[in-house]
């Protein structure tokens, strides 16, 4: 028994499987959420470290015994770089992208940590595309001491470091002598010293300066919601790293009419009895400056609940940008009342009348009316929605479900 399933859950794999079945599994998630390939980036970070921490046999079997808690307790066993991308390197090849050879660590430089910024569309910019400015505030090289921080050969080991960054901290707690490691004070953990006379002026010795950028951030027609826009080596700068990225994550906003699944629209629109049994029109706002004008014609009974489907109405495809199809849900409106004296014509327009049912002669027959009745006391009262025996359109049911074309 395992405490936790958390990080087998996000590798689709069983807690009892076998390394070569995680590493398959990871292999193929990376492939599909790598933000080079359009994927998820928080959600490649958190399968790589996943996998980082159940493909070392000592993590996983404290993972396996104390979960999550037992990996923090451990020293931070758990933890990893999201920017290194070494076990992704690892099996797939650092040198040559997705397919290359070569294997091992990279041998790259340091990258600095990726900018993400969230960018909310409507339906409507998703479906006809959008360009949009993006400010940033980033850190860019000082141009007066050129990133070194201050005059030349002002720059000396942190001598309370030694130049390492870090400090070591002993703590005896009983019998036991604990090793604390923290970032040097004196350094800010840069393992690098400036005496304060001779710090560059416009930096005060930081090497950096905050620098605003406007980015113009294309919206492609199709696009989803979690998809990334990159900006390549746009993020901050340093002088011993190469600069990171600014990721652009695409938020999908809520629709008041339309609903997308995949490359398809759902929708649901009100028509009059009259219409659904005698024909005529009823239009549908679509996402651009365009209404589509649907033809109901006479004698094709369009029923409450039916779903009806418009092809080639939907969302274009991201790639080629062929759009895929609009679902519309009828709800008929039935009027409030009828003349009573038209109800011969609607006796001989319609099929008749159901009889009611035959009982036994034991069974006595007695007339009662129905009456408008209030419910909102009744907070016990729930009705199926639609007539009896018709199922609802929701996830579980008449939804449909359809399978797009690999784009």
């Amino acid at each position: 028994m395992v405490r936790e399933t958390k990080y087998y859950d996000l590798l689709d794999v069983a807690p009892d499987c076998s390394e070569a079945d995680l590493k398959k599994a990871y292999r193929k998630k990376a492939l599909r959420l790598h933000p080079d390939k359009g994927g998820d980036p928080e959600l490649f970070k958190e399968v790589s470290h996943a996998y980082e921490v159940l493909s070392d046999p000592q993590k996983r079997s404290i993972y396996d015994a104390r979960g999550e808690a037992g990996l923090s307790e451990s020293g931070g066993m758990g933890g990893m770089d999201p920017q290194a991308g070494d076990l992704f390197s690892q099996l797939f090849g650092g040198a040559g992208g997705f397919f290359g050879g070569g294997g091992g660590r990279p041998q790259g430089p340091r990258k600095t940590k990726d900018l993400v910024h969230r960018v909310h569309v409507t339906l409507e910019e998703l479906y006809k595309g959008k360009t949009t400015k993006l400010a940033l505030t980033r850190n860019i090289l000082c141009s007066k001491c050129k990133g070194k921080g201050g005059k030349d050969g002002a720059v000396r080991s942190c001598p309370g470091c030694n130049g390492r960054g870090v400090k070591i901290i002993m703590r005896q707690m009983g019998p036991m002598i604990q090793q604390i490691q923290t970032a040097c004070d004196d350094c800010s953990g840069t393992g690098e010293y400036i005496n304060p006379r001779d710090r560059c002026g416009s930096c005060k010795g930081k090497k950096v300066i905050p620098d605003k950028k406007m980015l113009e951030v294309h919206i492609d027609k199709g696009m989803k919601g979690g998809q990334t826009v990159v900006f390549r080596g746009e993020s901050d700068q340093s002088p011993t790293a190469e600069p990171g990225d600014v990721v652009i994550v695409v938020e999908e906003k809520p629709h008041d009419r339309f609903r997308r699944q995949e490359n398809d629209l759902i929708t649901e629109v009100e028509i009059d009895l009259l219409t659904t049994l005698a024909g005529g029109q009823f239009a549908i706002k679509h996402l651009d400056d365009r209404a589509l004008v649907v033809q109901v014609h006479p004698g094709d009974i369009t029923k409450h609940g039916d779903v009806k489907v418009i092809h080639g109405q939907g969302m274009p495809s991201q790639r080629h940008h062929e759009p895929g199809d609009m679902y519309v849900k009828i709800n008929v409106k039935f009027p409030e009342a009828i003349d009573a004296a038209l109800v011969p014509l609607l006796e001989r327009a319609l099929p008749p009348r159901t009889p009611i049912e035959k009982y036994g002669k034991d069974t006595a027959l007695e007339e009662v009316t129905l009456d408008d009745a209030d419910t909102r006391s009744k907070s016990s009262f729930k009705f199926a929605q639609g007539a009896p025996g018709e199922d609802a359109m929701d996830e579980d049911t008449d939804e449909p479900r359809v399978q797009c074309a690999n784009q």
